[in-house]
């Protein structure tokens, strides 16, 4: 198997290692997909909007090059709304009439709630069958696919009951891009920005500099883009697998935007609530923000984080109408809180982000309350 030009693949090391594949076309690369499945049986998982446009051509390339397997389906609704226990109970009773095996194997085709569903689903199955993810999101490739974190929301917070299971393999077909609403590919370009905002002055100056060329869905731009920030993520997850310390830097933002996202009810396509990426890129300048009241950082810097995801379209302030005391309350059920105190990530700057125990709650209300 060679990979077209305009390829990267980026390794992640670890106790499961697994590659990271970037290319155009890999989802017609039915070869390429099916080497990963080491039984008969698939369960394809996606939802309403990527499946039209992708998931026959995914059963019909995994068929061509393994006529054998046997191949279940399950389309789930758009949206975060739909990463729920109902669904991850509808993905474990596909498995169950599927009559899948421990040598199963679930192909995650879509998003970040799509890879966050099936990863879980995948972890349960028989204690933990294969799962191989299909981002077809620029957040996703970036992000939520890489790492083995997998979720599921309550109406208490998100991402609350879930599981590390790391993927068996990562393939990121970026001609989906080209298909990618805007408002999508900015939200996982504040996921892209974080990386240069937590461990990357050069890429952040980078992004500054390509960011029309992002925007306008450039090649080469945007496999640069993705394989930088799944460096840095690779990097990362190989030395932290469970999150234990310096993997929790990846959520910068998080927690603040995490809380937004629970009390809008979260994101769905066609509403006008803020979506993964927008509500990180919202937290991020709130912990910017933070970090210069606490003294921790220069409040230029904070000025040149708003202004880059300015650039890029993406929001920087809380919506209207959320409750900062609710926020703050949102905030207190994070998973990285320890003994009930909160456990920010913070910076002193562009590229020094670090783990802040027991922040004063005072503080952060005050910066809630803008």
């Amino acid at each position: 198997m060679t990979l077209p030009r305009s390829s990267r693949s980026v390794d992640v090391d670890g106790a499961q290692p697994y590659t990271i594949t970037i290319a155009p076309g890999l989802l017609a690369d039915g070869t390429r997909l099916a080497s990963h499945v080491r039984g008969r049986h698939v369960l394809l998982l996606s939802d309403s909007q990527v499946a039209p446009q992708y998931a026959a051509g995914v059963r019909k390339a995994l068929l061509q090059a393994r006529p054998d397997l046997q191949l279940g389906e399950l389309v789930i609704a758009a949206g975060e709304a739909s990463k729920t226990l109902d669904n991850f109970g509808a993905a474990i009773t596909a498995l169950a009439e599927l009559g899948a095996t421990r040598d199963a194997c679930v192909f995650a085709l879509g998003g970040g709630v799509v890879g966050d569903l099936a990863g879980f689903a995948a972890a349960c199955w028989m204690r933990g069958v294969d799962c191989v993810q299909l981002p077809t999101s620029l957040l996703a490739m970036v992000d939520s696919s890489v790492g083995g974190k997998t979720a599921v929301d309550i109406p208490q917070g998100k991402n609350l009951v879930g599981a590390f299971h790391p993927p068996r393999a990562v393939i990121a077909d970026t001609d989906t891009l080209h298909t990618l609403p805007a408002r999508e590919l900015r939200a996982g370009l504040a996921e892209v920005i974080k990386y240069g905002a937590i461990r990357d002055p050069l890429f952040f100056q980078w992004l500054h500099a390509e960011r029309r060329a992002l925007l306008e869905r450039d090649a080469d731009a945007l496999a640069q883009a993705i394989a930088r920030s799944c460096e840095h993520k690779a990097d990362i997850v190989a030395r932290d697998p469970l999150e234990k310390g310096e993997r929790a830097l990846l959520n910068l933002g998080h927690t603040f935007g995490h809380a937004i996202e629970t009390e809008q009810g979260y994101g769905a396509p066609g509403n006008d609530n803020l979506n993964h990426g927008e509500a990180v890129a919202v937290g991020m300048v709130l912990a910017a923000r933070l970090s210069a009241a606490l003294g921790m950082s220069d409040a230029q810097d904070t000025e040149a984080l708003r202004a880059l995801l300015h650039d890029f379209d993406l929001p920087t302030d809380i919506p209207p109408g959320l409750s900062p005391q609710a926020l703050l309350g949102r905030m207190r059920l994070d998973k990285k809180n320890i003994a009930g105190r909160l456990r920010l990530v913070l910076w002193r700057g562009i590229g020094k982000a670090e783990v802040v125990p027991d922040v004063d709650e005072a503080a952060v209300l005050e910066i809630l309350a803008g």
